[in-house]
């Protein structure tokens, strides 16, 4: 518990002073869309398919969209690992999808997902490994982010539908000045039964010393959508995608 309270304030503190900053400020709020369709083939196996589209005004000047997919491998219910690939592609302002493109990417990514139960709460360490292949040259990029879920039931109700989380996740580059950018979320969602669930929330995004996918606060909703083999399998976690 010492050394979850550790990172959980030293992740709180970097979103702090990365978010004091306001010299790269961009007014009004964006959208930031995501559908999510995952197939669980055993308790061990599945796979995913995604689908995002953003904008920097409020389901106006759509800039970015991408397009992604990977296979996941469960450990165990704590641990899991997960191999990804997809296209992600940022426009110019002033528009929706406004030519020229600003970035034309291709991006492999392997990550590790860490559930840790800590009293009611559900803690998740994401660790994700990008390569990132664009019209400016080959990138490196590594993330981290710290996640916390509670569930919530109505009076009455054995089962909890419902839950609050937030995350804060860090992105770190192996080129100077290493640190690229910052991001932090906090919403709820609705596990609507045991194969849809809906989530919204409030992201509020830091970059520094970068010009791709601009833009400060976004409303995010996210449509999620599970389909099973004739194998029973366990609850997997909400979460797969930025």
């Amino acid at each position: 518990m010492k050394k979850f309270s550790a990172i959980f304030w030293l992740l709180i503190a970097a979103s702090i002073q990365a978010n004091a900053q306001t010299n790269r400020d961009f007014a009004g709020l964006g959208s930031w869309n995501i559908f999510n369709i995952r197939y669980e083939k055993t308790k061990y196996w599945s796979g995913f398919v995604e689908g995002q589209v953003r904008s920097l005004g409020y389901y106006n000047q759509f800039h970015y969209h991408e397009v992604k997919g990977g296979i996941t491998y469960q450990f165990s219910t704590a641990f899991s690992f997960t191999a990804g690939f997809g296209s992600y592609n940022t426009y110019s302002q002033g528009g929706n999808f406004k030519k020229p493109i600003q970035r034309e990417e291709f991006r492999n990514w392997q990550q590790f997902i860490i559930n840790q139960p800590e009293g009611w709460l559900r803690i998740e360490h994401r660790y994700r490994v990008e390569q990132r292949f664009t019209n400016v040259g080959f990138r490196n990029r590594f993330r981290y982010r710290l996640q916390l879920l509670k569930q919530i039931g109505l009076p009455g109700q054995t089962e909890k539908p419902f839950f609050i989380y937030f995350w804060n996740e860090l992105f770190l580059t192996d080129r100077a000045t290493y640190f690229e950018r910052n991001r932090f979320f906090i919403g709820m969602g609705w596990k609507i039964n045991r194969d849809f669930t809906f989530q919204t929330g409030w992201i509020r995004q830091f970059d520094y010393n970068i010009s791709d996918e601009i833009g400060k606060n976004f409303l995010q909703v996210s449509f999620s959508v599970n389909i099973r083999s004739k194998t029973e399998n366990p609850d997997r976690s909400n979460q797969i995608s930025d």
